[in-house]
């Protein structure tokens, strides 16, 4: 699964990565080390009304038109590329709402055989850049007819590949730049093709462990991103 990551980087620097406009208006969220469901947090789209990419902000946990109330997206934060095109909560956004969800890097926690707990790793590209998560996004309101439109997304995730599934055995479907453009286009209806994982991303990932103080909502801040030497560093090549 995914359930927390990092997301640094302001509107202007995803719009220029992503060849996108700013869509955004006084709600932009701050830097946030410490991504958790139900925080708003930035998302790429393209939508048939509007000819450009667009920068949104949307509150991470999908919740289906047809949800009773918002409860449920804190259950649907993450969308299994498995059943993406058969589930009753994901299907309808997997053919015409798909997105980007923009991220430095994101937490896992491996369990430790010697010790008690959790040891918490950050999974990072080793040159800076961002990754690209494969992302669902959904309108909800209240009622038909009234009620304040809530956009919602949720990130897919996939099999973990390598020495990643050492950590967690599923991974966030990282897409790399050349699948941007059909992932994200609203008249492609069948995400099948999609939705492998592509190796070639995961080869520059650093799995860096880090503090377990990561584990707390309340904290935020670059300090959750430092490297902790009571577990042997380890790359991915």
């Amino acid at each position: 699964m995914c359930g927390r990551y990092a997301s640094t980087h302001d509107p202007g620097d995803l719009a220029m990565e992503f060849d996108a406009e700013v869509a955004i208006g006084e709600d932009a969220p701050p830097p946030d080390y410490n991504v958790a469901p139900t925080k708003p947090v930035y998302a790429i789209r393209e939508r048939h009304s509007q000819p450009e990419r667009e920068v949104n902000v949307m509150r991470w946990g999908l919740i289906p038109s047809w949800a009773k109330d918002p409860s449920i997206g804190s259950r649907l934060l993450n969308a299994r590329a498995e059943t993406l095109v058969t589930s009753g909560a994901f299907k309808k956004a997997a053919a015409a709402r798909r997105c980007l969800v923009p991220a430095d890097g994101w937490f896992e926690w491996k369990r430790l055989d010697d010790v008690a707990g959790k040891q918490p790793y950050f999974m990072t590209p080793r040159d800076g850049s961002l990754l690209a998560f494969a992302g669902l996004y959904e309108f909800w309101r209240p009622s038909r007819d009234e009620g304040e439109w809530l956009v919602s997304c949720t990130i897919v995730t996939t099999e973990a590949l390598g020495e990643l599934a050492d950590i967690h055995d599923r991974m966030p479907l990282v897409l790399p730049r050349d699948r941007w453009q059909a992932w994200l286009d609203p008249e492609r209806k069948d995400p099948k093709p999609l939705l492998s994982p592509a190796p070639e991303l995961l080869d520059g990932l650093e799995l860096r462990p880090v503090g377990r103080a990561v584990g707390n909502v309340e904290n935020n801040g670059p300090e959750l991103l430092a490297r902790v030497e009571s577990t042997p560093p380890q790359t991915l090549f």
